[in-house]
């Protein structure tokens, strides 16, 4: 079996995951790569409220509750924001963070994104997304979801 055919079965298999997954999941899933896509869009503004301008505003106010508070403990544990030792506000952390994967490049620059894309589900999912799930169904999701609809 030719490498080809074995990625596109691999695919079926993550779609009909996805396809079986609540609603509620789905979205966790959506909202892991919106507000990484937005992290990764933002153009910085000394104005600008951060966290309001990468949380996707059409979200359940208890999930942009729960990610205003958890991002920046995120970006924290995934080292993104250490040069920042002295930021002490949720925006602060957040800046500094996305400064930071500014200076990334190439696949480092991914995985972060991919890393941080799925620890967003799993809040946005209020836990319900473990992360062997949310490492492929995110992938699956940007790759024939969210990739195409652009």
């Amino acid at each position: 079996m030719s490498l080809s055919n074995w990625l596109k079965k691999l695919w079926k298999a993550i779609r009909s995951i996805f396809n079986g997954f609540p609603a509620n999941l789905k979205k966790a899933v959506h909202t892991g790569v919106i507000i990484t896509e937005n992290i990764k869009k933002f153009v910085e503004s000394p104005a600008a409220d951060i966290l309001t301008a990468i949380i996707p505003g059409d979200l359940d106010e208890k999930v942009k509750v729960a990610l205003r508070k958890s991002l920046p403990a995120i970006l924290i544990q995934l080292k993104l924001a250490d040069k920042c030792s002295q930021a002490s506000t949720p925006e602060a952390i957040t800046a500094c963070a996305i400064e930071t994967i500014q200076t990334l490049t190439g696949d480092i620059k991914s995985a972060f994104l991919h890393n941080l894309s799925i620890m967003i589900a799993q809040v946005a999912a209020d836990g319900k997304l473990s992360w062997q799930d949310g490492v492929y169904i995110m992938e699956w999701y940007y790759q024939h979801k969210f990739n195409t609809a652009e």
